[in-house]
């Protein structure tokens, strides 16, 4: 039963912790207010998606009108009794993936059922059936036109995971309900609708997690990452990709070739630091400051090291990531931020490091007021202070500093038009990620990993939830 599977388990309460609670009450949610719309030309028998910073046309046959309105809604878990549900594992598959076509659906054969990471707004965790079922993959019952089937092979849990299981929100995104986690995700394609000719069954991909109306001001200039009507994976109330099978828009996974399923799920933190590098603009011979050693600070030290900056200094409270940071980008200065460090004491140790050079750009990742406060006495005059870590609604920052000192400050949201171009940086060498991946679990163990990723003494930089074979990786 799922009870022996996986007990719940909340960092809050200790008989749930135990596995002596009951299990979460129903997996419901409102899914009224959720739509996803797609652009018809009814006229010329075109559909046009404004993706990636470009028209997407797709000729369909005379008369046919597409909707993907509510595509998402695929996804919901069923109303049913929590208590009902029974997770039981499939068979190895010993020999390849038979073809099964369908009327509505290509198809490869499923060999397991599909299960899912989930929290709620009492903080529980706990592991349980998903959608789509597996009977539905099999015959592609569940697929929306345009849609693909993924498998989802690995996943990295980011921290806003983290923060919803634990806080249940981040700012005004909050849990109201049963909620699946999990944003950064690759996998193989094994269901597609007819109407999709982009992709086969087949394709490894590395799943895009927004899903954009392509109709707003932001989408129809290319800056996706503003849509006023997205759907985000894992940002509530839209379910994410922690799960063995995921309906998600054929135009949002991306082909990954041969590359590994890990490097594919890394390509979504790898999107939130280039979109941050492109908008600093950082170049050869920048001397850079960056602020936190977390997954998205190194992954963007990868970058800043890569665009030929130079020196650099990463900051972090923690000795260990520290550590771990000079070893992944050999020649970066460190910086061991105190906590009684007021920020002209923060600048100088940090420009000190740096023999003397102030930096002309802070790629600040953590978000925390200090920090930022921190980075902008350090900037040289005319320098930039760009903020891509998510702090409080609210912070204090030094406007005197930043106006006699024309510094800029700068911030992103999300990422537009970056996963072709991470996809080549991984491909071709320049970037390499490895390393980052510390700890990885199986799906079915997803609360173990969880438990790592939420505890720094456990040494965890890039948690990888999996469900793959050895051979698959």
């Amino acid at each position: 039963t799922l009870r022996n599977l996986v007990p719940p388990f909340s960092p809050h309460c200790p008989t749930i912790a135990s596995g002596e609670a009951a299990l979460p009450p129903s997996l419901h949610r409102d899914t009224t207010n959720l739509e996803l719309h797609s652009w018809i030309n009814c006229q010329t028998d075109e559909r046009m998606w404004i993706a990636m910073g470009h028209t997407l046309r797709k000729n369909l046959a005379p008369g046919l009108a597409l909707s993907l309105r509510n595509a998402v809604q695929s996804d919901r878990v069923p109303e049913k009794d929590q208590k009902d549900l029974r997770v039981v594992d499939g068979k190895p598959c010993k020999k390849k993936l038979t073809m099964s076509t369908t009327t509505t659906a290509t198809t490869l054969v499923p060999s397991k059922p599909n299960i899912g990471v989930y929290t709620n707004p009492a903080h529980d965790l706990w592991v349980a059936e998903a959608q789509p079922t597996k009977e539905e993959v099999e015959k592609g019952e569940s697929l929306k036109p345009g849609e693909v089937t993924v498998a989802i092979k690995s996943t990295g849990i980011c921290g806003s995971d983290v923060h919803f299981w634990h806080e249940g929100c981040i700012g005004p995104m909050i849990v109201e309900d049963t909620h699946v986690l999990g944003h950064e995700s690759a996998g193989i394609v094994v269901a597609k609708h007819p109407t999709v000719e982009t992709h086969n069954v087949g394709d490894r991909v590395a799943v895009e997690p927004n899903i954009i109306c392509g109709e707003c001001e932001p989408c129809l200039t290319g800056k996706y990452n503003g849509c006023e009507n997205v759907e985000f994976r894992s940002t509530p109330p839209v379910p994410g990709l922690l799960r063995r099978y995921v309906n998600h828009p054929a135009v949002w996974c991306h082909k990954i070739g041969d590359m590994g399923y890990e490097d594919g799920a890394l390509l979504e933190p790898l999107s939130v630091a280039l979109a941050g590098m492109q908008r600093a603009h950082i170049t050869l011979g920048d001397s850079v400051l960056v602020c936190g050693a977390g997954p998205i600070g190194l992954v963007t030290l990868a970058c800043v090291k890569a665009a030929g900056a130079e020196p650099i200094v990463i900051t972090d409270i923690d000795e260990g990531r520290l550590k771990f940071a000079q070893e992944f980008c050999p020649g970066v200065r460190t910086h061991k931020v105190e906590f009684s460090d007021t920020p002209d004491d923060f600048a100088r140790k940090v420009v000190a490091k740096a023999d003397g050079v102030e930096p002309a750009v802070t790629m600040e990742c953590t978000g925390v007021e200090s920090s930022i406060s921190g980075a902008i006495h350090a900037s040289k005059f005319g320098g930039k202070v760009f903020v891509i870590g998510v702090g409080k609604p609210e912070i204090k920052i030094p406007f005197m500093r930043l106006s006699t000192r024309e510094v800029d400050l700068q911030f992103q949201y999300r990422y537009a038009n970056t996963w072709p171009r991470a996809i080549r940086l991984l491909q071709g060498g320049v970037i390499d990620l490895k390393k980052l991946v510390t700890h990885r679990f199986p799906l079915e163990n997803a609360i173990d990993a969880f438990k790592v990723a939420s505890d720094a003494k456990q040494g965890g930089i890039k948690v990888m939830i999996q469900s793959m074979d050895d051979s698959e990786r």
